[in-house]
Order: structure tokens, then C-alpha cells, then sequence
């Protein structure tokens, strides 16, 4: 069997199991080329002559015993292959951090156009798991330093593990904190990706973001305990012309309902995803009253 018709084996099951399609992929075929060309270790933009090549025993079943787990065990693509895709960059990614999918990723190669006047030098990625989001800000910003800021220490292992394999480690560096707890610096720009989803709605999500750690999903009041905690102090970790950039996903009607008199500027992605939102460190700090 070559690599094509295997991969159209692959879908076949992943179609009959009824997979879901959240951790990098839309569909059935993408994430059987995701899975097949990630264990053989073949470039994603390879020509597709590298289809015909026809596989030995061993790859066949290497590729089976992940394609079983995928589908058995819902265990994400990514963890499977313990690496993951983000804004072009490739991270190691394995449960001890979600797995990235941050529409954010479309905002740092697009250099933020048109939402910051000048380039950043200062940066911090707060909730940052494998620190994919601040990393990836880092790479394409060749002189910022950026700040990875996380509760967890099995997370900002991971994002350790990151900044060494993207040798960063001159301008990145990592703080264990509870949020803003152990911040003592403003930014030009923080960019945060933190828990947003309510308890009730964690219960009836498919079982593949049950793989991921829950401490980086759920949040209380409805998933909004952290998300205004972060708007509400977020205006003193902010240098003058600075701004927060923050994805709060599905929970993003509910925040505007709760703020309605608060400016939020939604932002459009062409590659899909919604529910980030940006304030300036004015504004942050006009519409402080309301976060209290």
C-alpha cells in the first residue's frame, strides 16, 4: 500500500468513527495527512509524488497503532505526534498545555496590521501553556523581549522545552504566575489566550478536548472569572500606547452583554475564528469603573 492509499484508509475510519475536527484540522482528510505525513516524517509541503512511495511493515504499523488511538482514545493529532503548527512555526505539544489553535496565530503574521502603530519591544504571553503564541510574536519580531506567564509548571515546562527548540532563550523567559501575581514590568502588548470555557458547557465538549488538561479550559462565572479579572488589571501591566489583544471565544456575547458600554474591538480573521477582542491601555483604564 502506498502513502495515498493509506491515507484514504485513514478517512474512511476516521469518517465511520465520527471524529471531531478542533485541534488543527477541519476534516477528516487533513487530519489524516496530518497524522500519516507527521509519523513518516514528511515535509507537509512536499510534492505530491511522495504519495506513490509505497510503505514498509514498520511505518504501516506505526501509522495503525496511531490511527487506533486516535479513534479509540479521541487523543488529538498533535499529541500523538507530540508536535503541533502555529503561525508557521513547528512546537512540541503534549498534554501538559492545550494544543495551539489561537486565531492570534493570524494576527502575529500579519505583523498586527493596522492594530499597533509601531512594532513591539516588549511583550508578554500570559496563560501561555507551550508558549506557542509569545514565541511565535518573538520569531517574527527579530529584537522584542517577550514574557511567558502561566499558573501551571507543567505548562511552562513545555514552554521551556519550546523557547530551547526555537533558540529564543536570549529574548524569551518564562514567570510562574497567577495571572498579573508575579508581573512586575508594562508591556507594550499582552497577548492572552486564557481559560473561557463555563463548567456546564466543559461537560458536552467532545471528548478530544478532554485530553487536554482542564486547568487550561475551564473557568468559572460562566467562563468569565479570569477573562475581567484580566480586563481589570490589565491597564497597569500596559506601557502608555500599549494594548491587550485577549481570545475569549464563545464567551465573547456573554462579556459584551455583561460590558455593554465597553468598546470592544472584535476582531475578523480571514482563516476563520472569532471571539478576540482588543483595548488599548486608555481604554483599559476609561472603562476601569465597569470591570469593578
Amino acid at each position: 500500500m502506498n502513502v495515498a492509499q493509506y491515507i484514504e484508509t485513514v478517512v474512511d475510519r476516521f469518517d465511520s468513527a465520527e471524529l471531531h475536527y478542533g485541534h488543527g484540522t477541519e476534516n477528516s482528510f487533513d487530519e489524516a495527512v496530518y497524522l500519516v505525513y507527521g509519523v513518516l516524517g514528511i515535509d507537509y509541503e512536499t510534492s505530491i509524488d511522495v504519495a506513490n512511495r509505497i510503505l514498509t511493515s514498520d511505518e504501516h504499523s506505526k501509522l495503525d497503532e496511531k490511527v487506533e488511538k486516535r479513534i479509540s482514545q479521541r487523543i488529538p493529532v498533535a499529541y500523538l505526534l507530540n508536535e503541533a503548527w502555529f503561525a508557521g512555526f513547528k512546537f512540541f505539544s503534549d498534554s501538559r498545555a492545550l494544543v495551539p489553535r489561537s486565531p492570534i496565530a493570524e494576527l502575529i503574521q500579519s505583523n498586527f496590521q493596522s492594530l499597533l502603530l509601531t512594532k513591539p519591544n516588549t511583550v508578554l504571553d500570559l496563560c501561555c501553556g507551550g508558549g506557542c503564541i509569545g514565541i511565535s510574536t518573538a520569531k517574527h519580531y527579530e529584537s522584542v523581549q517577550v514574557d511567558l506567564a502561566d499558573f501551571d509548571p507543567a505548562a511552562l515546562g513545555l514552554a521551556l522545552s519550546n523557547i530551547n527548540l526555537h533558540d529564543v532563550g536570549s529574548r524569551v523567559k518564562i514567570i510562574q504566575s497567577d495571572l498579573f501575581s508575579a508581573i512586575y514590568s508594562n508591556y507594550d502588548l499582552i497577548l492572552c489566550n486564557p481559560p473561557y470555557v463555563s463548567a456546564q458547557e466543559y461537560k458536552i465538549l467532545p471528548d478530544e478536548f478532554k485530553q487536554e488538561p482542564a486547568i487550561g479550559l475551564v473557568c468559572g462565572d460562566d467562563g468569565l472569572a479570569l477573562p475581567v479579572r484580566i480586563l481589570r488589571e490589565a491597564a497597569n501591566y500596559l506601557a502608555h500606547e500599549g494594548m491587550l489583544i485577549m481570545e475569549v471565544g464563545h464567551s465573547a456575547k456573554l462579556l459584551a452583554q455583561r460590558f455593554e458600554s465597553v468598546p470592544f474591538l472584535w476582531l475578523e480573521f480571514n482563516r476563520g475564528g472569532s471571539g478576540v477582542l482588543a483595548l488599548s491601555q486608555q481604554q483599559l483604564q476609561q472603562y476601569s469603573g465597569e470591570f469593578n
